[in-house]
């Protein structure tokens, strides 16, 4: 332990609270970008807009989600929905919404083939059948505010973008759920500088949430569209970055006053959910997840049993453990009452970073090993 103190500490601390004034900066700065180029939706008349929604399971979620898109501001759109070989009562429930919603298509899903994924192929039927100039894809379990479908076309042209995706607003109802949603924050709290994705063709700095996905149909289509990813499982993240890497403007904004979603309905479904995509966008690179989460145990984890074992042994370092301890919780902060997350949901991050470690190994195992995931009653390999 002396040689520890002695040879290691006066590196690590610094490094430590280096890191936590960068986490604080960036997720600043990414904040704010996502609301600078944001604009309000001021456009009502436009072009066809497609909304797109693939539905597998959802009795509970889809009337919810229809009743919140009926009643958009934006006046030139369609809303298609399929079913994706739901094994409970969706179908139904969407047969009726379209008696009473002559804006809404309804389909059924055809068996899905062997080299695709649910969600990939879902939307590949519904792009298949949209008329739309703009689609917008977006999950069964969100509520829209009445000007979303207005909010994208709005953005879009005043970006002058191809490609928008965007944060939500998250409703956490359970501790798990806290111990796991947030992970999604960590890629601009603490991985991508937002601003670069207008500089630079490098796919690394598009970003992009499933749950809201806007895209002008002329550049999804010359991309691929969901063919050309047909078997991933990070399907949003793979596109953002096609997008990118052939020259298409992508950006990720705030989205949070036009669209609210419960991802996941407890621990179990979250880590499921999460698990199916962790290995995947490390590009199923066992070396690379090995040394991400070293790093996440050396420092996302260790500093915070480190505080006490230093104030207890009043090291001269219990004062840096403190500073790098603060640093990162303040991080979180400035993310969790910008995202409307409880403020004090904050100073669980060496859980989340703990439970984070936890899924990327079952991750990783349940991918090796074959086994696969089970999500909306299918099995992702």
């Amino acid at each position: 332990m002396e040689t520890v103190i002695t040879v290691i500490f006066p590196f690590y601390f610094p490094l430590l609270i280096g890191l936590g004034v960068y986490f604080c900066v960036l997720g600043t700065i990414n904040m704010i970008d996502m609301k600078l180029h944001a604009v309000p939706p001021t456009v009502k008349e436009g072009p066809l807009v497609s909304v797109l929604i693939p539905a597998r399971n959802e009795e509970q979620n889809i009337r919810r989600c229809l009743d919140s898109l009926r009643n958009q501001d934006y006046r030139n759109y369609e809303i298609l929905v399929i079913d994706d070989n739901s094994t409970d009562n969706t179908l139904g429930l969407l047969r009726d919404i379209a008696r009473e919603e002559s804006r809404l298509r309804v389909f059924e899903g055809k068996p899905l083939p062997p080299d695709w994924f649910g969600k990939p192929y879902a939307m590949h039927q519904l792009a298949a059948e949209a008329r739309g100039e703009i689609f917008i894809f977006t999950d069964a379990d969100t509520v829209h505010s009445p000007t979303s479908v207005s909010w994208s076309v709005s953005n879009i042209r005043h970006s002058a973008v191809d490609f928008i995706s965007g944060y939500t607003k998250q409703k956490l109802l359970t501790f798990g759920e806290a111990v796991t949603v947030p992970l999604m924050y960590f890629l601009t709290t603490i991985v991508v500088p937002l601003f670069l994705n207008r500089y630079t063709r490098q796919s690394f700095f598009s970003a992009a949430i499933g749950q809201y996905i806007a895209v002008r149909r002329e550049a999804f289509e010359k991309v691929g569209g969901y063919a050309a990813i047909k078997n991933k499982s990070v399907e949003d993240m793979y596109l953002a970055r096609r997008m990118k890497r052939q020259g298409y403007k992508t950006i990720f904004l705030d989205v949070k006053k036009e669209i609210r979603c419960r991802m996941y309905t407890g621990y179990h479904a979250a880590v499921e959910g999460i698990g199916k995509n962790i290995f995947v966008f490390f590009g199923k690179n066992s070396a690379l997840l090995f040394l991400v989460a070293v790093a996440v145990f050396f420092f996302m984890i260790l500093p915070f049993p480190l505080l006490f074992i230093l104030w207890y042994q009043k090291s001269p370092f219990a004062l840096h453990a403190a500073t790098a301890n603060g640093l990162f919780t303040l991080a979180f902060m400035i993310q969790y009452l910008d995202r409307q997350i409880p403020w004090y949901y904050a100073f669980l991050w060496p859980v989340i970073f703990a439970n984070y470690l936890y899924v990327g190994i079952f991750s990783w195992f349940r991918t090796i090993t074959g086994k696969g995931f089970v999500w909306k009653g299918r099995v992702v390999r």
